[in-house]
């Protein structure tokens, strides 16, 4: 096969991928989809925040606790 012959069976490939995934998309199960994938993201992010949070919170402790121990030195 030559490669223009791949490109093209690749462009109709991707072209009806592309269609599939439009179709999917617009109707109620790729709606449902899409919300369930946006409340999925929106939790991990939240939960990025909280585990960003302790560890900065525990980069803080270590400072103070270093901090006091070369103070004592």
């Amino acid at each position: 096969m030559k490669s223009s012959e791949k490109f093209i069976a690749g462009l109709i490939v991707g072209a009806a991928a592309g269609v599939l995934a439009a179709l999917f998309l617009q109707s109620e199960k790729g709606k449902e989809f899409m919300n369930d994938v946006k409340d999925a993201a929106a939790s991990a992010g939240d939960g990025l925040e909280d585990l960003l949070q302790k560890g900065k919170d525990f980069a803080a402790d270590m400072a103070n606790k270093t901090k006091e121990d070369v103070s004592s030195l």
